[in-house]
């Protein structure tokens, strides 16, 4: 594939979380989250995106987002429970993004706050109409996802090297 390939990442983030009284890592989601998981997969099919890829926090909660979701897609991806999505830092993010196969073209990332934020932020050097303030302004809630598209490859991956072509919230 030619280093000219255009490629997009969407940054899923996980739906809206319990408070039980267990670890960070084992909260599962809460009613709001297993209602708004559906639709966030609805409108991800929606876009026409068919993903290649898809890297899943370990968490319980973006393995139970990611389970609601697939189902709604055109097509299930090959999927990979990544543990250094969990509380990753920006750089971290970008790592796991900067190893991915150039045989991927269209990658999605289920993972968590601030890190799905930051990381659509940083990758974001211009933005379709008002999306990149209208993300900036809700900061990046509970089941909502970023499309950001660019070109090169994922070693290429850095800030300012994207496009972010739109952001959805479950709740406009």
């Amino acid at each position: 594939m030619s280093v000219d390939t255009p490629r997009r990442i969407v940054l899923l983030r996980h739906a809206k979380a319990d408070w039980p009284e267990v670890s960070d890592h084992e909260r599962p989601l809460a009613d709001r989250g297993r209602a708004d998981a559906p639709v966030a997969g609805r409108s991800l099919a929606g876009t026409g995106i068919v993903f290649d890829l898809a890297l899943c926090s370990t968490s319980l909660r973006t393995r139970e987002t990611w389970k609601l979701v697939v189902p709604e897609l055109t097509q299930r991806p090959r999927t990979v429970y990544e543990d250094r999505l969990y509380d990753a830092s920006l750089g971290e993010l970008i790592a796991v993004v900067n190893e991915t196969p150039d045989t991927v073209n269209d990658l999605l990332l289920i993972g968590h706050n601030p890190g799905m934020h930051a990381l659509a932020d940083a990758l974001a050097g211009e933005a379709e109409g008002d999306t990149l303030s209208r993300m900036n302004r809700t900061g990046f809630p509970t089941s909502a996802y970023a499309v950001i598209g660019f070109t090169g490859g994922w070693k290429s991956v850095e800030h300012g090297v994207g496009r972010l072509d739109a952001f959805w919230t479950p709740r406009g």
